[in-house]
């Protein structure tokens, strides 16, 4: 079974859970990814940051990792 993400996953999480994610934060918008202060912040709390439907998101990730 696939793995599913939802928006309380912590961004070092979904990282550990697959690094190609950062291909779809980055293109989002969320280039501070790298940054220590990111790793503990969920998947809602930057999409608030930078003002992203975390909804969006997710479903975006949650289509690649069906994918792979």
């Amino acid at each position: 079974m696939p793995q599913t993400v939802d928006k309380s996953m912590l961004i070092g999480q979904l990282l550990a859970l697959d690094p190609n994610l950062a291909v779809i934060l980055m293109r989002a918008g969320m280039h501070c990814i790298g940054c220590p202060s990111s790793q503990a912040e969920s998947l809602e709390e930057a999409a608030m940051v930078h003002g992203l439907d975390a909804d969006m998101l997710v479903q975006q990730i949650n289509d690649f990792l069906a994918q792979n």
